[in-house]
């Protein structure tokens, strides 16, 4: 483990920074709620959960240098709005990448400290960085299991929910696919499917409580906006 938890002996890496329902174009879109299935800390902070590629960061396929992160646009306002309302903003993220030996660990980092800077030059931050890097089939063998952590399962949200005192119960997950919807359906939390681009089928397969074009517009419905 890396950062600011590292005395707590956990599986998946962190780095912790200190610092209803919609679709994007107003139409409602009923899904129920999945039942509670984790254990969380009732009456702690409220946090929106974000996936980072796709949602975040351009995504060109495996992200491996930190000179290609790039923000998406209004991503940074919409993190910097949600911060400013009280809610904690804690990325978490699966990187297969490393698991496939096409990047490491030490070079992940690099990357989100790009994040961070960038994120910075926009006046804002992340309160966390949740990474999973296994795979069940990975070909790198430290990194071949079949994680809890790796989403749609909700280890990465029940652990950060553990390390910054969160009400999952609460709390919000935003990301473009239906792991990141899953892994906050298990985790309690409500959803927000990004509709990307790549995936036009996002709005009738999506179980999300809301769809929404960019992080921009998920940040508008968690805000009430």
């Amino acid at each position: 483990m890396h950062g600011d938890h590292a005395d707590a002996a956990k599986a998946s890496p962190v780095i912790c920074q200190p610092e209803r329902l919609l679709y994007a174009y107003d139409v409602w879109y009923p899904v129920a709620m999945a039942n509670e299935t984790a254990t969380t800390r009732r009456g702690g902070r409220q946090a929106v959960f974000i996936d980072r590629d796709d949602t975040l960061l351009d995504d060109p396929g495996y992200l491996r240098e930190a000179a290609d992160v790039v923000l998406l646009g209004g991503a940074a306002r919409a993190i910097a709005d949600l911060r400013q309302a009280g809610w904690l903003v804690v990325i978490v993220t699966n990187q297969s990448g490393i698991a496939r030996g096409l990047l490491d660990e030490p070079r992940l980092e690099r990357i989100h400290e790009e994040l961070r800077r960038q994120l910075a030059e926009n006046g804002t931050a992340v309160d966390g960085i949740y990474y999973c890097p296994y795979l069940a089939d990975a070909p790198l063998p430290a990194y071949r299991q079949d994680s809890d952590l790796r989403k749609p399962n909700p280890g990465m949200l029940l652990e950060a929910g553990a390390d910054l005192d969160i009400d999952l119960t609460t709390s919000w997950m935003v990301g473009d696919s239906e792991r990141d919807v899953e892994a906050g359906r298990r985790a309690g939390c409500r959803t927000v499917r990004i509709h990307s681009p790549k995936d036009p089928a996002t709005r009738p397969a999506s179980r999300a409580d809301a769809v929404a074009q960019d992080l921009a517009a998920a940040a508008r419905i968690i805000l009430g906006e």
